[in-house]
């Protein structure tokens, strides 16, 4: 028997000396998702093969062996050493090569330079072994990595992991994508290793008949766990075993002698009595799972999140399922610039990754894990990956740049990220859509988007062009980001403050009074402007607010266009910085040309402030609910609050004799801030006796500040 498979019932000891490799009771966690739950695996000469549906963890299997997965609990040995937790290239020097998915070639070395810089003296596999195994190499040798054949390119993959002899191969699904006839080829390959006895491989595989083929034994994978371990002759011999351990069909070609109806499974007592046995109750095991991991775990508790350290990369995310030539592309664009990056698959598709951080690595950081993003149905997955990947950016560190390019499936998916990176830091989309409204996709943001003019697929005379102007525009925005882009007085602290029209006077009236002291930013109040303020209030670049100007509240509870998020405020909430804020322009519902008011507003008072926007009166009953919601948002706020209200105006327009002067209205919402308001030590309610455009509300604004910033 060439793959020991007794590992339920050896002790350690024994098990080391007659095993190459001995995974004991390994626990790795992506994120909140346990992507492995106590696997145990053991080989000794020959090949063992490692089947599994998509995401249940064999790659991880293969991270965590080569170091490229930060283990839990458990243990791996090779050769008799403890390995867990050794740097990778140590690992590989120990004996070990691994061809991962997506093979990872140099695409712009020959395929005689890959051989040259990986062969090692007195290794069993010299240059001319490889030729000599694989000829259509020797033929190729000219060529760079690039100019394979999907063939081609495992050929040198595998030829590049034997070249420094190694006594272990991993092999993570060497078949995939790959031609029938290249099929049948790596096939003949493997089956000739496993038979020299120089070389034990370990083959993850999802294609049955190739791991039966060459396989001595295999491993079930279900969910993060070794569910069975049988020998592959009969694994191959019984198709209903098949369906009961790997969820495999009878397919339309198969005739009527192999349908399912007509063979009966091995009786489960007749596997052998060392296998792991599937059971007829077995029920796999979720792979989100923090509680039955703290009850059974023996080492310490694990952090919630196991946060990805980039070192300063750049970021190039997509669809590497459809957009893989186009990402890769600017990532060796940016490489070439000696910038360093990392590439991140946001594929909802289950298909192999060759990106840096793959799918599922993402995707266990949605608050439901794995399983919720990889739902089968394009349009939740495609929505949970975006949440997944927007809290893997909030969560990461060393993050010097982000870039991406798709249509509108990967604009929605790669953007929610980009809108979490600090202001300031470079983010890029390259998208189909960047010719329309991108309000959607920007926010408050400074996303750069850049419009792709042909659809991003393929590389061509234009894509090449657009492609590389992206990652030259984002490298350049890199390189001089850190310089200061004009003489320009940084000491000063940053203060935000919102202005519309209706409130200019008060805002730079304020503004001219605190310009000796502050830097002073201020926010046009349409909607994005308030959340763009609110977005450098959650990086941490200002100091204070003077938020004179919330009217974006009535658009968001009147359906205005130019509405806050219901997070109107929340950054103020989060931070605890000092805030004055006021009643600027809470007289009015933003809508654009006359034609466009809805309906149900046909009999409001309406003010044509320009052709292309109409202003509506909110009425008494608007200025209860809006005044409430303002209130409620205040009494949650545990930083310095100073809140005014100038009594005899809100808005230009909210004096006597303008269109909008209604005290009765202004009194309501006055009215249900004084009710709703709680004050304490730390917030106070301000009332000034004056018109919001009035001097001496500038004179109170500035002194109520001062008090409570310093």
């Amino acid at each position: 028997m060439k793959t020991i498979r007794k590992f339920k019932h050896c002790t350690l000891a024994a098990d080391m000396a007659e095993t190459i490799l001995s995974v004991r009771s390994l626990h790795v966690y992506y994120g909140a998702s346990h992507a492995l739950q106590g696997v145990d695996i053991s080989l000794g000469d020959g090949v063992h093969a490692v089947l599994g549906r998509n995401g249940m963890g064999k790659t991880t299997v293969c991270n965590a062996i080569m170091g490229l997965a930060p283990v839990t609990s458990g243990s791996i040995h090779f050769a008799g050493t403890n390995i867990t937790g050794l740097p990778t290239n140590k690992i590989a020097s120990l004996g070990i090569g691994y061809t991962p998915q997506g093979r990872r070639l140099w695409p712009s070395l020959s395929v005689d330079e890959h051989l040259r810089l990986c062969a090692v003296s007195q290794s069993p596999w010299s240059i001319e072994r490889i030729y000599d195994t694989f000829p259509r190499l020797a033929e190729r040798r000219t060529n760079g990595g690039a100019q394979l054949s999907g063939g081609e390119q495992q050929m040198l993959a595998i030829a590049r992991a034997l070249l420094p002899g190694p006594r272990l191969l991993i092999m993570d699904e060497p078949t995939e994508g790959l031609a029938p006839v290249i099929v049948e080829q790596v096939v003949t390959l493997l089956q000739k290793i496993g038979k020299s006895g120089d070389v034990s491989v370990l083959l993850v595989e999802q294609n049955l008949p190739v791991a039966t083929s060459v396989a001595d034994d295999v491993s079930i994978m279900v969910n993060g766990r070794i569910s069975a371990v049988l020998p592959a002759a009969k694994l191959a011999a019984d198709r209903p075993l098949q369906e009961q351990l790997l969820g495999v069909g009878v397919h339309a070609h198969d005739g009527p002698e192999s349908q399912s109806s007509n063979l009966k499974p091995t009786p489960l007592e007749d596997l052998p009595e060392e296998t792991p046995a599937p059971r007829n109750d077995y029920t796999p095991p979720p792979r989100w799972s923090p509680n039955r991991w703290e009850k059974e775990s023996t080492v310490a508790a694990r952090p919630e999140r196991q946060s990805p350290a980039l070192g300063g990369a750049v970021i190039i995310a997509g669809t590497f399922d459809t957009k893989a030539q186009e990402l890769t592309f600017l990532r060796d664009r940016l490489m070439r610039q000696g910038l360093p990056v990392k590439t991140v698959d946001l594929s909802t598709s289950g298909k192999v990754s060759s990106a840096d951080i793959p799918p599922h690595h993402v995707a266990a950081f949605h608050s439901g894990g794995t399983v919720a993003v990889m739902t089968g149905d394009r349009g939740t997955a495609v929505a949970a990956m975006a949440e997944a990947f927007a809290t893997w950016t909030r969560q990461a560190s060393g993050i010097r740049g982000m870039i991406s390019a798709g249509g509108s499936g990967g604009t929605a998916l790669a953007t929610p990220a980009m809108r979490t990176l600090p202001i300031g830091l470079p983010k890029l989309m390259i998208s189909t859509v960047a010719s329309g409204d991108v309000s959607e996709y920007v926010g408050p943001s400074d996303i750069m988007m850049m419009y792709s003019v042909t659809d991003v697929e393929g590389i061509h005379r234009i894509s090449a062009r657009i492609l590389a102007n992206g990652a030259d525009a984002i490298a350049g925005a890199i390189r001089f980001g850190s310089s200061n882009p004009f003489p320009i007085n940084t000491d000063k602290p940053a203060v935000g403050l919102t202005m519309f029209g209706v409130t200019t006077p008060a805002v730079q009236a304020i503004t001219a009074k605190l310009a000796n002291r502050y830097e002073c930013l201020t926010f046009h109040a349409t909607g994005t402007g308030g959340q763009s303020m609110e977005k450098l209030v959650d990086s941490g670049m200002l100091a204070g607010a003077l938020d004179i100007s919330t009217t974006e509240v009535c658009d968001m509870m009147m359906g205005g266009v130019m509405a806050a998020t219901k997070d109107r405020l929340g950054a103020f909430i989060r931070t605890r910085i000092p805030y004055l804020g006021s009643v600027g322009a809470l007289d009015m519902v933003n809508w654009h040309a006359r034609d466009t008011v809805p309906e149900k507003y046909g009999d409001r008072l309406l003010y044509e402030h320009n052709p292309h926007v109409t202003l509506m009166r909110t009425t008494a009953e608007e200025n209860e609910r809006v005044g409430g919601w303002i209130a409620e948002r205040l009494n949650q706020m545990t930083g310095p609050v100073r809140f005014l209200l100038p009594l005899h105006g809100v808005s230009d327009l909210d004096r006597i004799n303008k269109p909008f002067h209604d005290p009765g209205a202004r009194t309501v919402l006055f009215d249900t801030i004084r009710r709703r308001f709680e004050p304490s030590s730390n917030r106070k309610l301000i009332e000034v006796d004056c018109h919001i455009n009035d001097p001496a509300f500038a004179v109170a604004a500035v002194a109520q500040f001062t008090e409570i910033a310093g």
